[in-house]
């Protein structure tokens, strides 16, 4: 039972990490040259959806991890 649940853990976690890495690429590179950001936009659309997965995904793998550290 504990190999499954890392093993779970395992795959929230590089899930995760992919969908935050394509949320930073939709930002676009304007930060880093100074461009200012301070313009107001709502999520639509598939950048709704992402967002909304991200926060599936953190609480799933938070919950994880807090079965993995209990069944040890």
């Amino acid at each position: 039972m504990h190999t499954y649940l890392n093993i779970a853990q395992i795959i929230a976690a590089v899930v995760l990490t992919v969908v935050i890495l394509l949320q930073v690429s939709g930002g676009g590179l304007g930060g880093i040259f100074g461009q200012p950001d301070s313009t107001y936009r709502s999520r639509r659309g598939m950048e709704k959806t992402l967002f909304q997965f991200t926060i599936v995904l953190v609480i799933l793998f938070i919950v994880l991890s807090i079965l993995s550290i209990r069944l040890v």
